[in-house]
């Protein structure tokens, strides 16, 4: 039986209107070579802008998929960065084109926090479910798991030199990794509220964190095996030293174990002039910057001494010293003056600089001249930059640069289309923009008041906006000005709409009233008079009757003409926040509170349907024009449409990422815009594409049961106790496709291999040599199938497609090894696959007597191929160091690296031998 009615789809056409997300941070990027401190990233909703701050212009967007992004890092070498999204997925992606190849899936939540290591081959990335996983980029999988904290991750660091990492949580906990056991074997545990960031100051000796006061605590590293002299004894610590000490931020058992790595203690505070929280806390690059905020609009900035300049200071402070001791005993046999050396001394106040308004987050940038770089992501939707010069002796912050262009502060809360199309109004608590439907370029950009409803006025050549003080105000776009501001209700103007004659419009408001206001032509401009509301309204296109909305959960029609009562709709447990009238005044649909939309009757007022149509507050209904379906738009960040003569859900919009506030329809119906909390407007297109009710629903099951798996716990590989490291990684739809991508490929293997004995038992039987038979297509496409080639899958989700296929299909997969690996193809990842394998089904294969013969080749083939891989590298690592060799010889030079390493151990033993002399004296 043939389609009786057919839908179009809507897809999402673009975002706009939005600068940052509030959700992310803000980090510098540098692209194709450019000046660093030019190009900033951030987030915005689902999607990455790069933003020249220089030409306030959008030049880079990474397309992400539904969920939002959290968390932002660039690479150390600045060609890729990674985003982290609320669903605790990673992409990276490649700042040269924009693609991203690699994404890592293993948290639970929302990805809190993203750092690279030096080389840029290993991604730590912390979550809101407490866990830190440590990937590896160049083989796009898990590395392990580390589990300890009890709450929200905030900061990671590494410690490079020592293969140590650092994490700080909301559990007021510190705690240290040691990446080669895994494990973690010291908490610090002196801090008393949460710790909300941290940096590594003077080379990895200093450690800085800053929690929920205005104090900066500052830690001393110090490595045990750096120490000098004997160990010392273990001493037995009183209940009162046990207090003191964990005041002190050392940790709880560490100094009762026998293996220390390093210790942690205090080593002094810098206050802040904030009084608040710490929100983001950076250093630069080469950590001589330190800059903090809180939750108020003041950044404060500080300097980072090294130990050089911090000598010269004290041998002044100390010269001083001596000079006052000499003028106030008159003699020169007097006592050595002493100085003591403070945190104050070595980490000191630049400057402070005011935004414009809250800052949500901020990164800085030294450049070689001694000049900073701050970006800022400011809590009103806008990003500024500015500049720091270090050398002046009373620095002050400059502002360079302001993205403003095409974005409301606040969010908007009424939209329109102007009556062909074109031009979309919106407009929020401060400002009223038109935009250019095309391009998505702002033309006209007006203050105003709170608006809460707005229309254009036939012509398009003047806008109407209905104001949180009761006021109506007309504009005029030619000119950009304000016409006429007139008080129409004493209290909130909630809704307006045109007049059916277009000669007018209705106004209705929270003083309980409905207006009727008429345009009158005074010197060649239009001027509006005001209008009715409660909550919402709608007056019938045939200029019969009027549809009015109640606080008292009642809708009320009343005859346009005479104004007398017709119907009273009741029904809804809820005020009614929005209604429309279809066309042809047959139906009327009515949104509420109570997350119900009802189809009513203009005939007698009866209740066609009642249908439950979101999860939380219907914010907005509205009729496609000249058809019965009409769109709804909630709370619960959902835009769905429906058939009001059959009663169906056609399809939902998904994108937005907060509450939906309003949305409007082109005259045409081939448009939606719509606005929402997360300070975005969407703009959505019909194509042609048919919807087939059957197959949505079966997508909706299909995405439901995809989300479901997603949340499911992640799989434990055997052999692991929960005391280890666990693996990162979780099962998602994704890896139950690779999985049968393994299968399909097996029994292809087992076709071919079928093929085979066949045409060997005819060759036998005829006596000759016969045609070989007709390999399968794939294979002759593919040439020769090699392990990833087969598969297909990308190495994260490789194991644990492994660990979810059926044992049958390992039998033929170690036979297949084997013959990779004595043709010498992809021989480390095929021991990897091996191996796994070997370690998952181990009792099966060894009770399995068929698969003896080939484990021994196995074994035999594995050994010979991975010795000769390793002899390639060995030869090739010998030559490279005898041509490294020979250079030097020649040029009688090291190399950077190695000069910059001696440079370096030479430095710390220098600092060594200083802080023995200091002690001594």
């Amino acid at each position: 039986m043939g389609l009786t009615k057919q839908y179009l789809r809507y897809v999402a056409s673009a975002v706009f209107g939005v600068i940052g997300s509030q959700k992310a941070n803000i980090a510098f990027v540098t692209l194709r070579g450019g000046e660093k401190g030019r190009y900033v990233a951030v987030g915005a909703c689902e999607h990455v802008f790069i933003w020249d701050v220089r030409k306030a212009e959008k030049v880079l967007i990474l397309e992400g998929k539904k969920h939002e992004v959290t968390y932002l890092c660039s690479s150390p070498d600045g060609v890729h960065i990674a985003v982290g999204y609320e669903d605790g997925g990673v992409r990276i992606f490649n700042l040269l084109n924009g693609e991203s190849n690699i994404s890592f899936s293993g948290h639970k939540s929302a990805v809190s926090v993203i750092r690279y290591d030096a080389l840029g081959a290993r991604l730590v990335t912390g979550s809101r479910d407490t866990d830190v996983i440590v990937w590896d980029i160049i083989n796009e999988c898990g590395l392990y798991r580390l589990k300890g904290h009890k709450d929200s991750i905030t900061q990671i660091l590494f410690l490079e030199s020592k293969n140590l990492l650092i994490t700080s949580s909301k559990d007021s906990f510190v705690k240290w990794w040691d990446l080669g056991t895994q494990h973690c074997f010291k908490t610090m545990v002196g801090h008393r509220t949460e710790v909300w960031g941290m940096v590594l100051l003077n080379q990895e000796s200093r450690l800085l964190t800053g929690s929920a006061d205005s104090e900066l605590r500052a830690w001393d590293i110090q490595y045990i095996e750096e120490e000098v002299g004997e160990p010392q004894e273990k001493k037995v610590r009183t209940l009162l030293e046990n207090e003191e000490e964990d005041e002190e931020g050392l940790d709880e058992e560490s100094d009762f174990c026998p293996q220390r790595i390093l210790s942690c203690k205090k080593a002094g505070s810098v206050l802040r002039e904030a009084r608040d929280r710490v929100v983001s806390l950076v250093t630069d690059a080469k950590a001589k910057v330190l800059a903090c905020h809180g939750l108020d609009a003041t950044l404060e900035v500080f300097t980072v001494l090294s130990e050089k300049e911090v000598q010269k200071k004290m041998d002044r402070k100390l010269k001083k010293a001596k000079k006052k001791a000499k003028s106030q005993e008159g003699e020169e046999d007097g006592p050595e003056p002493v100085v003591e050396r403070k945190l104050s001394d070595e980490i000191q106040k630049l400057a402070n600089i005011k935004a414009s308004s809250k800052i949500r987050a901020m990164d800085c940038l030294l450049v070689p001249n001694g000049e900073i770089k701050l970006a800022l992501l400011l809590q009103n939707n806008t990003v500024e930059t500015y500049t720091l010069k270090t050398t002046e002796k009373n620095p002050t912050g400059t502002k360079t640069s302001r993205l403003t262009l095409g974005r409301h502060r606040t969010d908007v809360r009424t939209l329109a289309f102007s009556s062909d199309n074109i031009a979309i109004l919106s407009a929020s608590g401060e400002t009223v923009k038109v935009w250019n439907r095309s391009t998505l370029q702002v033309i006209r950009t007006m203050g105003c008041e709170y608006a809460l409803c707005s229309l254009f006025v036939p012509g398009d050549r003047q806008i109407i906006l209905g104001t949180k003080s009761g006021k109506i105000q007309i504009f005029d776009l030619a000119s950009g000005s304000l016409l006429e501001m007139t008080d129409a209700h004493d209290g909130a103007l909630w809704s307006m709409c045109l007049s059916p004659d277009q000669r007018g419009i209705v106004t209705g408001g929270a003083d309980k009233t409905v207006k009727f206001w008429d345009f009158e032509l005074i010197k060649d401009q239009d001027s509006g008079k005001s209008k009715f509301l409660h909550l919402s309204f709608s007056s019938c296109p045939d200029q019969r009757l009027l549809a009015v909305s109640l606080l008292d959960c009642t809708v009320k029609i009343f005859y346009t003409d005479t104004l007398k009562f017709f119907l009273s709709l009741y029904g809804h447990k809820l005020p009614v926040l929005c209604l429309d009238i279809s066309h042809d005044s047959a139906l009327i649909g009515t949104g509420s509170a109570d997350r119900n939309v009802k189809i009513w009757g203009l005939d007698f007022g009866d209740c066609h349907r009642s249908m439950f149509a979101h999860d939380d507050s219907v914010m907005f209904l509205q009729f496609v024009p000249k058809t019965h379906l009409f769109f709804t738009a909630g709370k619960d960040r959902k835009i769905k449409q429906w058939d009001a003569d059959k009663f169906e859900h056609i399809q939902t919009l998904e994108g937005h990422h907060r509450e939906v506030w309003c949305l409007a329809i082109s005259a045409n119906g081939d448009h939606i815009v719509s606005s929402s909390h997360d300070k975005s407007l969407r703009l959505w297109e019909r194509t042609r594409e048919p919807i087939i009710l059957e197959e949505e629903k079966e997508m909706e099951r299909e995405a439901e049961f995809e989300e479901s798996l997603a949340k499911g716990d992640e799989p434990v590989v055997p052999g692991e106790t929960k005391g280890e490291a666990e693996p990162a990684g979780k099962k998602t739809i994704e890896t139950v496709k690779a999985a049968e991508r393994i299968m399909e490929a097996v029994e292809l293997y087992r076709e071919e291999s079928e093929k085979l004995e066949e045409h060997s038992a005819a060759c036998k039987a005829a006596g000759k040599e016969l045609p070989p038979p007709k390999m399968n297509p794939i294979l002759v496409a593919f040439g020769n199938i090699s392990v990833s080639v087969c598969f297909n899958i990308s190495t994260g989700e490789l194991e644990v497609s492994l660990l979810v296929l059926p044992f049958p299909y390992v039998s033929d997969l170690l036979k297949l090894f084997n013959g990779y690996v004595q043709q010498g193809l992809e021989v480390e990842l095929v021991c990897r696959c091996l191996f796994f394998l070997l370690r998952v089904h181990f009792g099966q294969i060894t009770s399995n007597q068929m698969l003896l013969s080939v484990i021994d080749e196995l074994r035999t083939n594995t050994i010979s191929k991975v010795r000769e891989i390793r002899d390639v590298l060995g030869f090739n690592s010998a030559g490279l160091q005898f041509l490294q060799r020979e250079i030097e010889s020649k040029e009688d030079v090291m190399f950077f690296a190695d000069a910059t390493d001696r440079f370096e151990e030479k430095k710390r033993k220098r600092k060594k031998r200083e802080r023995a002399v200091l002690t001594i004296t």
